[in-house]
């Protein structure tokens, strides 16, 4: 998948169970990177996050990616999608993290076009999510770069057992027939 056109050269490649998105995964769990989902995790969860990430390939569940940035060849960040039921129905719902030399150059935003094609390919959920905090601006611009309609705030369970209050995002992967 390629985020060309957007402006952004970038492609997803499919998470894999290897070291090399493990250490990926380490590096967006700093501090900086999570100061808007409660802080860092410890190894122990690193780990679960990583086999899941690299378990989430069945048909209709979704799928986790990294963002490489082409011609650099170079990893910058993950992105995903997976299914969540929302207000009664079953959504899928983005999430995504670009290290920060590489922030504020549209690469999210192009990750996020791209994760949308997937997700719509899928022909398994109409909507896709996203929900970050109402104090996260970037991630908030993101949405409206990529296309998110905002629908209002809402309360999401994240870390768990911890309520954040969120913008509602939701982007229609294929009109009503």
């Amino acid at each position: 998948m390629s985020g060309a056109a957007s402006g952004v050269r970038m492609r997803l490649e499919p998470w894999e169970d290897s070291a090399f998105c493990l250490e990926l995964l380490r590096r967006v769990n700093s501090a900086e990177m999570t100061a808007h989902l409660g802080g860092p995790e410890s190894e122990e969860q690193i780990l679960v996050r990583h086999r899941r990430y690299a378990e989430l390939t069945g048909p209709g569940a979704g799928r986790m990616y990294r963002v490489v940035l082409v011609p650099e060849e170079e990893t910058v960040g993950s992105i995903g999608y997976w299914e969540r039921e929302w207000r009664g129905a079953s959504v899928y719902e983005t999430g995504w993290a670009v290290l920060p030399p590489f922030q504020g150059r549209g690469i999210a935003a192009a990750a996020a076009g791209e994760v949308a094609r997937a997700a719509a390919a899928q022909r398994t959920h109409r909507y896709l999510h996203a929900y970050p905090s109402v104090g996260h601006p970037a991630s908030n611009g993101v949405c409206r770069k990529a296309g998110f309609t905002l629908v209002g705030e809402c309360e999401v369970e994240y870390p768990l057992g911890t309520m954040m209050r969120c913008n509602d995002w939701r982007l229609e992967l294929w009109p009503p027939a």
